[in-house]
């Protein structure tokens, strides 16, 4: 029983720790996370029209989630079950029979770099595959032992991760090196795994491929996304501690302590003692495939900043429709982190066996206890909420008087100041993602390009560069067609009235300022992406029939023990 509950308790009080300020009423909204209190499901979430699909199936998984949760709620939902199922997941993948080593997994992996940088610039999205990767790779293993119900559970792990194009990208990749190899039913299980995996992405996949734009992205990019040095020994060593982000004011502050360093090479070393361990108590082909895919993650998160790993990455991302999936590459160091989280656990049992028969078993226990509270000791500020980074805040009121006023009379919005990435005093001056595109019901359209110093990487939406010429020209907005414009006055200077002309005030309130486009001519009807609809209806048939999979073998488990308890009985 203890066996059991530790580990649950462990993710538990990580989870209450680091997610703390969520105690308080209201909505945290920093970076790419925006929750509203309820999202619209169009076609424009599930099939931008013009835009690279960066957030498909994401903003239609969470419209639909909204229909029957309230926002506020969705993402603690989201946020706790993010944390929670990471420390639980490493804590039961790591192959122990100690409950300590699976303490120092669960930490290992739920209290680090990657999750803080991640978490504090808002991809929700991407730590859902964080969280998931244990439980593929737990699944993964139980599939080449020939385990019952070992691949719905895998096809689960990977259904969750496709909510994000890269999640769903480093799901397709681990279940293909992970089920690839000599075993009984390896033929079924690659061509199931793969082939339902990539179902599972179809809904991203075909909308980039039937999408205006051409997919490509700005080569300049590159060196904008490149990982980051975050202290004295430079961005390779951050990434080789799951650090390393691109955006300095994702980081905390700790990760520039001189210290750290030292405590990356200590892990990294410990890690390596772990390994013989892992090649003992798993099948030798997972040991290599897991290795394979985490030094993988990590040459892939190098490779702008390595010896012409620059040059490459700017070809591939100007040339290669999509590759800009792969300009962030510290975002990809997803399957390292697991690695360094399991390897780092065994190689702490193996040294504390060696230290118990040394000296005695209370050394033992003490070096384990200190290999837990390691993660936290060398990133404290991770602890509630980035030290109040994540303080949850209130939609003013205008915001819902706008949505009113939009949904009564639909049509396409135009989101001023013209940016992509908004403050409001009101959030405590933290930078967001324009929230229009979530809150209004509506399509609106806000800049895609993305401004880092003094470099400006272009977007991909040809709708927003378009409009950006117009305002560049001294055009009205009213040119490009919109039925609204909105002017979000906490956010920036006020329009030039040259901008305005021509437009028609229909609400002002303390935050915002919506006009109306009396020349506004209904557009004929879009057509609707046919393609796109058909893929997210293939891909919710695969999660539906690995649901209809789990609740069957659920029943029978059930059934089964019923009637052996009889049996069980009358044999005793």
């Amino acid at each position: 029983m203890r066996e059991r509950l530790v580990p649950h308790a462990v993710a538990a009080a990580v989870t209450a720790v680091l997610l703390a300020p969520l105690a308080w009423p209201g909505y945290v909204l920093r970076y790419d996370m925006v929750f509203v209190p309820r999202q619209a499901l169009s076609w424009e979430v599930i099939a931008p029209a013009t835009a690279l699909p960066r957030a498909v199936p994401q903003d239609a998984v969470v419209a639909l989630a909204n229909q029957l949760v309230p926002g506020w709620l969705l993402q603690r939902l989201v946020l706790v079950a993010i944390v929670y199922l990471a420390a639980l997941g490493a804590a039961r993948l790591v192959p122990t029979e100690r409950v300590a080593v699976r303490v120092v997994a669960s930490l290992g992996y739920a209290w680090t770099p990657y999750l803080a940088e991640r978490l504090l610039i808002g991809q929700w999205g991407l730590l859902v595959a964080y969280a998931a990767l244990p439980w593929l790779v737990r699944a993964a293993l139980g599939v080449r032992a020939g385990e019952r119900g070992a691949l719905p559970r895998l096809l689960l792990a990977a259904a969750v991760s496709a909510i994000t194009p890269t999640g769903g990208l480093l799901a397709l990749v681990a279940v293909t090196v992970l089920l690839a190899g000599r075993y009984r039913g390896a033929a079924r299980a690659v061509s199931i795994g793969v082939g339902a995996t990539v179902l599972l992405n179809a809904p991203w996949l075909v909308a980039g491929f039937t999408s205006h734009g051409d997919g490509r992205s700005d080569p300049a990019g590159v060196a904008v996304f490149a990982a980051r040095a975050e202290n004295w020994a430079g961005p390779l060593v951050a990434l080789a501690g799951t650090g390393g982000i691109w955006n300095g004011q994702a980081t905390p502050v700790s990760r520039a302590g001189g210290l750290v360093p030292l405590a990356t090479v200590l892990v990294l070393a410990v890690a390596g003692y772990g390994v013989p361990l892992l090649r003992r108590r798993w099948p030798g082909p997972m040991v290599a495939r897991l290795g394979l895919l985490a030094a993988g993650s990590w040459l892939a998160a190098a490779l702008g900043v390595l010896p012409g790993g620059a040059a490459l990455l700017g070809w591939l991302v100007a040339d290669v429709p999509g590759a800009g999936l792969l300009r962030d590459g510290q975002k990809l160091l997803v399957p390292y982190a697991l690695a360094l989280a399991v390897a780092g656990a065994l190689g702490a049992e193996r040294l504390a066996e060696r230290l118990a028969a040394r000296f005695d078993a209370a050394t033992g226990r003490v070096l384990l206890a200190g290999a837990a509270l390691l993660p936290v000791a060398v990133l404290p500020d991770l602890a509630f909420g980035g030290v109040g980074r994540l303080r949850p805040v209130t939609w003013p009121a205008d915001w819902a008087t706008v949505a009113r006023l939009v949904d009564e009379r639909p049509g396409e919005v135009v989101s001023l100041p013209f940016q992509e990435y908004q403050s409001y005093a009101w959030n405590a001056g933290r930078v967001v993602i324009d929230p229009a595109p979530r809150y209004l019901g509506v399509p609106v359209l806000i800049d895609d390009t993305l401004r880092v110093g003094g470099t400006a990487v272009a977007g991909e939406d040809p709708r927003a560069a378009r409009l950006r010429e117009l305002l560049a020209a001294g055009e009205p907005v009213a040119a490009a067609g919109p039925r609204w414009v909105l002017v979000q006055r906490a956010a920036g200077p006020t329009p030039d009235p040259a901008t305005l002309a021509g437009l028609r005030p229909a609400y002002a309130g303390g935050e915002l300022t919506l006009y109306e486009n009396p020349a506004w001519t209904p557009p004929p009807p879009p057509a609707r992406p046919g393609p796109v609809g058909l893929a997210h209806l293939l891909a919710g048939t695969v999660v539906l029939a690995i649901g209809v999979s789990g609740a069957a073998r659920l029943c029978y488990r059930v059934v089964a023990s019923r009637h052996a308890s009889p049996a069980e009985g009358e044999g005793g």
